[in-house]
């Protein structure tokens, strides 16, 4: 049994198939990324689902794409927490760049393969190899156009009263908006990049207005011109996308991208069916 896993900081996609690419079962967790979690979170968060937990001995092989998995010390801290729990399974970790790659580019093509969800990543595949000219430096220090960013700017604007007073109105009666409960998940809880996330739906379901046009237009230029525009043939190669910001705000992003002379490519929301196709080719 194999098992696929795409994880962002917010949740992770898990997928079993056999041998022959049918599918055992799905089921999600909350997200596992390294940066921002211990052991004993990943743990607990595997054995929080039954299907995961019931069937950890039966698993020969763990393909893991995740969010936080960019640098060796976090991929090898998450291969031995695996190696641990998956006592039976030969593991590979990979950023979860290489499950967009997978997912969204014909094998061997050229391409620009950017992720926009919880956090923001950029990278150039050359139809073998993944290349990166920014060092993420995490949801902190960076993340443009991310749900978690959008979620600093809504929260930001609501404090320092710069919402239009019918959006702070509705914002108050969809979120728990006491200033406790808000430091609370952003410094006492883990996630505090998912956290911040998940207020990026009410940008999207309000994107027409020109308060968050003004968030928008501005996140969508600065990951063009901090992380696509530092490759310099991002205008002869389609630029590929993952994740709920870019399917959810797709029209904007190619307005940005064509107004620069930038061709957009696929846009998907996740990855994980494309790694099902991916893994079956490559078994």
């Amino acid at each position: 049994m194999k098992l696929l896993v795409d994880s962002g900081s917010t949740k992770a996609d898990w997928i079993a198939i056999d041998d022959n690419g049918k599918v055992l079962f799905t089921t999600q967790t909350l997200g596992l990324n390294p940066e921002v979690l211990d052991k004993e979170e990943i743990i607990n968060r595997l054995d929080d689902k039954f299907d995961i937990s019931h069937n950890k001995d039966k698993a020969t092989h763990l393909f893991f794409y995740g969010a936080g998995c960019g640098t060796d010390r976090m991929k090898d801290f998450l291969t031995l927490v695996f190696k641990d729990y998956f006592s039976n399974a030969s593991v590979v970790v990979h950023e979860d760049t290489y499950a967009a790659v997978y997912a969204t580019t014909p094998k061997d093509e050229k391409a620009i393969v950017c992720i926009l969800g919880t956090g923001s990543n950029c990278s150039y595949f050359d139809g073998k190899v993944l290349h990166q000219k920014v060092q993420s430096l995490g949801y902190i220090a960076m993340d443009d156009c991310s749900g978690n960013r959008f979620g600093r700017h809504l929260i930001r604007a609501y404090y320092f009263n710069k919402m239009p007073k019918e959006l702070a109105q509705e914002f108050e009666e969809e979120y728990n908006v006491d200033a406790d409960y808000i430091k609370h998940n952003l410094y006492k809880e883990p996630n505090p990049n998912a956290y911040l996330a998940t207020f990026a739906k009410f940008l999207i379901r309000h994107k027409d207005t020109e308060f968050c046009q003004k968030f928008i237009q501005k996140e969508m230029e600065a990951f063009v011109e901090n992380y696509i525009e530092q490759f310099e043939n991002c205008k002869e190669v389609p630029v590929h996308f993952i994740g709920s910001i870019a399917f959810y705000l797709k029209d904007e992003l190619t307005a940005i991208l064509e107004k620069r002379g930038i061709t957009i490519g696929n846009v998907l929301r996740r990855p994980i069916d494309g790694l099902i196709e991916y893994h079956i080719l490559n078994k």
